[in-house]
């Protein structure tokens, strides 16, 4: 079973930067298409920014310019940089790892809190 683990979630003022990681086990993690969603307090669960396995990378409006994803396949990681953090950013950010089978593995998601 492909295990999908975040961290580096935490409380954090206006401004302020995280990153985030989200580790995939198993061998096939150079192959899957990886991607960070978040579900704000009472808001649907929205997709932040994925990458494919070529790199190619794909960020929703609200996030350009400030958050980046990037992944290392040598240490099975996919990062999500967050800068110019605001307190419409808190929420659950959730990793999710897509196979080329279609079959999709999600973490049980880092909480990020943006203090004003």
């Amino acid at each position: 079973q492909v295990q999908v683990v975040e961290s580096g979630g935490g409380l954090v003022q206006a401004g302020g930067s995280l990153r985030l990681s989200c580790a995939v086990s198993g061998s096939f993690f150079s192959i899957y298409t990886m991607a960070w969603h978040r579900q704000g307090p009472g808001k649907q669960r929205e997709l932040v920014a994925s990458i494919t396995k070529s790199g190619n990378t794909m960020l929703a409006d609200s996030m350009k310019g400030r958050f980046a994803i990037s992944r290392d396949n040598a240490k099975n990681t996919v990062y999500l940089q967050m800068n110019s953090l605001n307190p419409e950013d808190t929420a659950i950010y959730y990793c999710n790892a897509k196979a080329p089978t279609g079959i999709e593995y999600w973490g049980k998601g880092t909480l990020v809190t943006v203090s004003s």
